[in-house]
This record gives structure tokens, sequence and C-alpha cells, in this order.
């Protein structure tokens, strides 16, 4: 590779500046890599308290659904549940993090969930819906902070793989290419000394 380079003082300016831009490159890079790493922290903790609550909310949940379904009649279930109410609509909006869209679910919520008479159901249904109601607002959620992690995972792998090819290969190549661009027109500025030199004796003699 350094054979074929132009050994001039142009090319050696070009390459001052490529390594200048690199260098700044390099440097808000690690700022992106940084930032993202600490947005990506904040988000994991929210998610593990979130993840736990979810679990629990989503195991009362069915404990309560065993218990209305050991207190009432198969069909008398599935009657009461066959014609819902509530209606839920997920829209999703985008932000920006550090240059990365992640999403942003918005819920639209219309009817209530108690879709049936009392006179076949018991209590235990009327909880386990509501719990089941609950879980679902902490579910959405979840969905939406682990969507962003993901996407900020994957922004901040990219980050990393260019932060180190222009920090372990491409900065370092550069440099090497200006040492060996400056060593040959050190070594061409002393053969013109030297023949100046012989020329100066020649014209004395």
């Amino acid at each position: 590779m350094l054979a074929n380079v132009n050994a001039t003082r142009m090319e050696l300016l070009r390459l001052r500046k490529r390594v200048a831009l690199a260098s700044r490159g390099h440097r808000l890079l690690s700022e992106k890599r940084d930032e993202i790493s600490r947005r990506l922290i904040q988000i994991a903790r929210g998610i593990s308290l979130l993840r736990k609550r979810v679990e629990a909310q989503l195991l009362e949940t069915c404990r309560r659904f065993m218990m209305a379904r050991a207190s009432m009649e198969p069909e008398h279930i599935k009657a009461a549940l066959a014609v819902p109410t509530k209606k839920l609509t997920l829209t999703v909006q985008f932000a920006s993090i550090m240059n990365v869209k992640v999403p942003h679910l918005l819920k639209e919520i219309s009817g209530r969930i108690i879709c049936y008479g009392f006179a076949t159901t018991s209590g235990e249904m009327d909880v386990a819906l509501i719990a089941l109601e609950k879980a679902f607002d902490d579910l959405v959620e979840l969905a939406e902070k682990e969507k962003q992690a993901a996407l900020l995972a994957t922004e901040l792998r990219m980050t990393r793989r260019r932060v180190n090819v222009l920090e372990h290969v491409i900065i370092p190549e550069l440099h090497e290419t200006i040492r060996f661009i400056f060593d040959k027109l050190a070594e061409a500025e002393r053969d013109n000394i030297s023949r100046l030199m012989k020329i100066t004796d020649i014209i004395r003699a």
C-alpha cells in the first residue's frame, strides 16, 4: 500500500486533513456511543422493574380467572365473554434518541371491560377482568420499552464497530502513511542538499 503512495507535499497535506476529519468523526462517534449506552442502561433498569410487575400482574390475573372458572359453568363463561364492549386502539409514533427512531405507543380506550350481566357470573370474573385491564397498560409500556432497547442495542453495536475501525485501522494507517511520506520528503531534501553541495564544490574548484 505504501509503495503506491505519491510522496508529495500535496498528498501529505491531503492526508493530514483526512486525519483531522477521521479524528473528529471518532470523537463524535465515541460521544454517541457513550450516550446510547447511558440511555440503554436507563431503559434496561426500567424494563427490569416493569417486567417483574407485569409478570406478577399476569400471574394474579391467571389465578383470578382460574377461580372464576371454578365457580362458573363453562357455558356461562363463554356467553359472558362472547361480545366484548371494550375497544383498544394502539397508535405508533416515533421519537428520536441519538438519531435512532424509537416507537412510542399511544393507547385509545373506549367502553368497559365488564361486558356481561351479573346474573350468571361470579365476582371472581369481575376481579379477573379488572386485573387483566391493569396488566395490559403495563404490558403495552413494556413492549414499547423493549423495542426501544432492541433498536438502541443494534445502533450501539454498529457505532462501536465504527469507532473501533477508526481507532484501530483507519487512523493508524493514515499516520503510518504520513510518516512514510514525511520520511521520503526528508530523504529527497537531503539528496538535494548533497547535490547542491557537490555542485558548489565543483564551481569553486
